[in-house]
């Protein structure tokens, strides 16, 4: 499942995320890639240790609680503390998947990257080029999202940044673990749990049929379900 997030930063939020970040001291990205991933990478990125990524992806974090369609969506068991990255002109990512597994930056424990999201933090009439293209089942998908919005999708794909052409991209990056680690089951919870919501806007609460689909969705949880 791909899925496009609208407006997790409001305005205000967004507009100084992207002050700070552009006044940010940035280094080379290939620091945090994997050996297949650096091989493709050029781009910048914020240290991961800078407190200023500290901050904004603290704040992130605490955005992407609020937010239904992604607790929905990615039923998070960890989240990957967010990078932030600077595609300039030339800079691109080639074609690579994601490592299966993250060290968290606290040390002892790794995070397997279920899925993976980029937030769009520059308007897209800042730059050409720098789309996200991944691929998927149903072929390759091309991305390029207004600022503050993000797109969620499977660690296991195929995926890049198209070359900067002009301008400059600037983006949030992170992993999640899910509780449902197989895709087609998360996909299959998300639509079960989305056809809920839109009935309990029709029906009662103590509806049968709303009661025993409310039901089936956590049994399912419950079997699919790890930590």
């Amino acid at each position: 499942m791909i899925l496009e997030i609208e407006g997790l930063l409001d305005d205000a939020t967004l507009a100084r995320f992207q002050a700070e970040l552009r006044a940010a001291p940035w280094s080379d990205g290939r620091a945090t890639a994997g050996y297949q991933s650096a091989l493709a990478k050029n781009n910048l990125q914020l240290a991961q240790d800078h407190p200023l990524g500290e901050r904004l992806g603290a704040e992130l974090l605490a955005a992407l609680d609020r937010n239904l369609a992604f607790q929905s969506a990615a039923l998070p068991a960890r989240v990957f503390p967010p990078l932030f990255n600077l595609y300039r002109e030339g800079h691109a990512f080639g074609a690579h998947v994601d490592n299966a597994y993250r060290p968290l930056p606290a040390g002892g424990q790794r995070l397997r990257t279920d899925l993976s999201a980029t937030l769009f933090l520059a308007d897209p009439a800042e730059y050409d080029g720098g789309e996200l293209v991944i691929e998927d089942a149903y072929g390759s998908q091309s991305v390029k999202l207004a600022a503050g919005s993000m797109i969620l999708y499977p660690s296991t794909s195929l995926h890049g940044v198209d070359r900067i052409t002009r301008g400059s991209r600037l983006a949030a990056i992170f992993w999640v673990q899910s509780l449902v680690a197989d895709d087609a089951r998360r996909s299959l919870l998300f639509d079960m749990d989305i056809s809920i919501q839109n009935l309990r806007k029709s029906v009662p609460d103590d509806d049968a049929a709303l009661i025993t689909l409310t039901g089936c969705y956590h049994n399912l949880l419950r079997m699919w379900g790890s930590r």
